[in-house]
C-alpha cells in the first residue's frame, strides 16, 4: 500500500491535465496554518471507493498533488501510514507491489523524515482508505511573545545581572513533518473533516503552549545571547540581529522543551518590536557609551581635539599658553612650560651657579625621548607651532 509517482514538479503538463479528479490542500489556508485537509478538486469527485464523501478520505485510485512548500501525511486509525514530501503529483494505491509509503526527496526534510519514519510508520496492514492531511513547510509568520514584568539574566559584558520588559514575533518552521504531527498535532486535528490546526487561532491550546514555553525561556535566550563572543555580547544589537537572536531563541526552548528533537520544530527569524530596560540597565548602558567614547585610539583624538580647543580659547581670551594647559597633568604642564621658557631664554643670559645647578637637575631627571614624545603630541594636535617644537627638540638634545 501507499503511492506511486505519476509525475514531478507542479500540476502542469499533457499527463496532468488529464487528471480530472483529483485532491489538493484546501483552498484559502492561512500562513499561519500548519495542517490542513486535502479536499478533492475536479468534476468528478464522487470517484474511486471513497462512498462517504467525506473531504480528506483518499482512496484505492485516488490522485493526488503536492505542492511545493507542503507534505502530504496519510494516517489510519491514528497512527501514520505514508508521507510524501517530493512535489509532483501521486497515485493512491493499496495493491500495487510497486507502491511506497515514503516519498522524502534528498533536502534536511527528507534526511529528517527517513530518519524518523522507522519509529512513527504503521505497524501493521493498511487499509483501502487513508485520511490526508497536508503539512506546511514554509516559515510561518507572526508567532508572538512577550512579557508583562521585568526579566533578569547575568550578561557578561556587564558584569552584572541585567533586565527588561520586552515583546516582539518570530517565524516558525516545522522541520520534522513526522514527528510535528505524532507528537505535538491533537487528535481532534486528524479526524474526517477536522479544523484547521492554525498557529493564530487563539482557541488553539498548542498554540498557547508555544506562546507560554516561549516566554518562560526569554531569559534564556537574551542569556545565550549576550553572553556568546561571537555576538559581541552586546544587547544593544539583538534588535538588529534577527536571525542571531532566533538562534538564541532556538537553543533555549530546545533545551528546556527539545522543541526539534521532539515536536520537529524550530524558531527561525525574530522581530523584537519593543524592549525597555529597568532603571539599572539603563544608567549601565549610559556608562558603557561614555567609556566606549573615551576609550583607544578614539578617546585620544577626543583628548587631542580638547587641548586644540583649550589653547585656541585661552588666546582668544587672553589667558596666554597658560590657561591651555590646566586640563594637562601639573607635571606634563610644568614641562613642557619649562622646555618652552628654556628655549626661549635669550643666549646671554648667564644664571647663577645655584640656578644652573638646580636646570641641570631638573634637565637631568627628565627623558629626552619621553618628553619629545609629548611634545609631538602637542604639536600634532596643534596645541603648539612647529617653532616651538623645533626650540624644545633643541633643548633638550643638547643642540
Amino acid at each position: 500500500m501507499g503511492f506511486i509517482k505519476a509525475f514531478t514538479g507542479a500540476l502542469g503538463g499533457t499527463f496532468a491535465d488529464q487528471w480530472k479528479d483529483y485532491y489538493m490542500p484546501r483552498p484559502n489556508v492561512p500562513a499561519t496554518a500548519a495542517l490542513f485537509q486535502a479536499v478533492p478538486q475536479g468534476e468528478n469527485n464522487g470517484r474511486g471507493e471513497n462512498t462517504k464523501g467525506n473531504d480528506n478520505i483518499i482512496s484505492n485510485g485516488s490522485k493526488i498533488v503536492v505542492p511545493e512548500g507542503t507534505a502530504l501525511i496519510t494516517i489510519q486509525d491514528g497512527a501514520i501510514t505514508g508521507f510524501v514530501a517530493e512535489p509532483g503529483g501521486f497515485i493512491f494505491t493499496s495493491d500495487d507491489p510497486n507502491s511506497q509509503s515514503l516519498f522524502a526527496g534528498d533536502g534536511i526534510i527528507g534526511q529528517l523524515a527517513k530518519s524518523t519514519w522507522e519509529k512513527v510508520k504503521f505497524g501493521g496492514q493498511p487499509g483501502s482508505q487513508q485520511l490526508a492531511f497536508y503539512v506546511n513547510l514554509k516559515e510561518i509568520p507572526n508567532n508572538k511573545f512577550g512579557t508583562q514584568s521585568e526579566i533578569y539574566w547575568d550578561d557578561a559584558y556587564f558584569g552584572t545581572q541585567v533586565g527588561c520588559i520586552t515583546r516582539g514575533t518570530y517565524t516558525l518552521k516545522i522541520v520534522d513533518p513526522l514527528l510535528f504531527v505524532k507528537n505535538f498535532v491533537p487528535a481532534k486535528y486528524l479526524q474526517p473533516e477536522a479544523p484547521v490546526f492554525d498557529f493564530a487561532d487563539m482557541d488553539n491550546d498548542a498554540g498557547t503552549q508555544l506562546f507560554n514555553e516561549v516566554v518562560s525561556t526569554l531569559s534564556a535566550a537574551f542569556s545565550n545571547y549576550t553572553n556568546d563572543p561571537s555576538k559581541g555580547n552586546r544587547i544593544s544589537k539583538i534588535q538588529g540581529d534577527q536571525i542571531g537572536f532566533a538562534g538564541a531563541m532556538s537553543q533555549a526552548v530546545e533545551e528546556a522543551y527539545q522543541w526539534k528533537t521532539s515536536r520537529g520544530l524550530e524558531i527561525v527569524k525574530t522581530a523584537i518590536l519593543s524592549i525597555e530596560y529597568d532603571e539599572d540597565t539603563k544608567k549601565l548602558m549610559s556608562d558603557v557609551k561614555k567609556a566606549d567614547a573615551l576609550s583607544g585610539s578614539r578617546g585620544n583624538s577626543f583628548m587631542q581635539q580638547a587641548t586644540a580647543r583649550g589653547m585656541q580659547a585661552a588666546g582668544e581670551n587672553g589667558g596666554g599658553a597658560a590657561m591651555a594647559f590646566m586640563g594637562m597633568g601639573m607635571n606634563a604642564a610644568g614641562g613642557v612650560m619649562g622646555g618652552m621658557q628654556q628655549a626661549s631664554t635669550p643666549s646671554s643670559y648667564q644664571p647663577s651657579f645655584g640656578q644652573s645647578q638646580q636646570a641641570s637637575a631638573q634637565t637631568s631627571q627628565v627623558d629626552p625621548t619621553t618628553k619629545l614624545l609629548e611634545m609631538k603630541k602637542l604639536l600634532d594636535a596643534g596645541a603648539i607651532t612647529q617653532e616651538d617644537y623645533d626650540a624644545i627638540k633643541k633643548q633638550l638634545l643638547g643642540l
